[in-house]
């Protein structure tokens, strides 16, 4: 894939100043979909999520939460004018950042190789927010493709989520690392709701026994959690053919198993109650954000 843009690595990025946001007469809803390790099909799943979402005639945006090293983009074969790394070092909105997929997805791309924003500050988090309350105004479903493992950013992404995906697969690091990963959110950040999504499972009896591995873990170490089984994608080769040539395999292969199960899976999230409707939508962590903030500062 040719690229014109070239994402020069930069030794400091400053904090982006708070930016004031309007008032907003409905919110969207906000899903991380996350892991605890690499390699399990996170990305892929996330943008064919959001491709079979716009299908059922949803406004989607797709935030790329590894903001040091973005791969959307690339999975995607499209090439940003800028990035997220411009909203932070440059002073660009995130209206200006936007990228418009041809598959009708929306998609807020990140930096590539730029340290500086694997841990955001403070204040680089309420701006973020701000920009993103001005931003989904005309959204249904913004999903935020974190970055993999236990990083700061990784948990704060899931805790601004209402709803937040594990992705994992047969490999037992994979489960492992995932339990890991609610066990942290669960205890250091009180996120106590999380769906269970598994990947490049040969059938839905071995998806439905590595689920259940990981309810008894939790429930001996982890206490009073609420896991649910959102489904499973099969494991599927033209999901690797699509990767390949860069393209979604929902529309590259609309009626290979993995596309079913996507679509499948995208129709149980539209159609289901939202958990946590207020108190995970993007306005009221800001505001409970930004008071902690305010407050961490007055008190110091």
């Amino acid at each position: 894939m040719k690229n014109n843009y070239s994402r020069k690595k930069k030794d400091h990025c400053v904090s982006s100043d708070i930016k004031s946001s309007s008032f907003l007469f409905r919110f969207p809803r906000v899903l991380s979909v996350t892991s605890g390790k690499g390699g399990v099909g996170k990305t892929s799943f996330t943008l064919n999520l959001a491709f079979a979402l716009t299908r059922l005639g949803q406004k989607v945006l797709v935030l790329d939460g590894n903001l040091g090293l973005g791969n959307i983009d690339v999975l995607l074969g499209l090439t940003p004018k800028f990035t997220i790394e411009d909203f932070f070092c440059h002073g660009k909105s995130f209206q200006e950042i936007l990228l418009q997929d041809p598959n009708g997805i929306s998609i807020i791309p990140a930096g590539s190789g730029i340290p500086e924003l694997v841990t955001l500050t403070d204040d680089q988090k309420i701006s973020l927010l701000n920009e993103l309350d001005v931003i989904t105004v005309k959204t249904n479903f913004m999903l935020i493709d974190t970055a993999p493992g236990i990083s700061s950013n990784v948990l704060y992404f899931n805790m601004v989520a209402q709803e937040s995906i594990v992705v994992v697969t047969p490999e037992p690091t994979s489960t492992a690392n995932a339990i890991v990963l609610i066990r942290i959110l669960s205890r250091k950040h009180r996120k106590k709701h999380f769906d269970i999504l598994v990947n490049l499972a040969a059938n839905e009896n071995e998806a439905r026994e590595l689920f259940k591995k990981i309810i008894l873990t939790t429930d001996r170490f982890l206490g009073n959690l609420s896991i649910g089984y959102l489904g499973f994608v099969p494991f599927d080769n033209k999901m690797s053919v699509a990767l390949r040539s860069q393209k979604l395999v929902l529309k590259a292969y609309p009626e290979s198993s993995s596309s079913k199960s996507i679509r499948e899976l995208a129709k149980t999230i539209l159609e289901r109650p939202v958990l946590n409707k207020d108190r995970g939508s993007l306005h009221f962590f800001r505001r409970q954000f930004y008071f902690n903030h305010v407050s961490a500062q007055f008190n110091s």
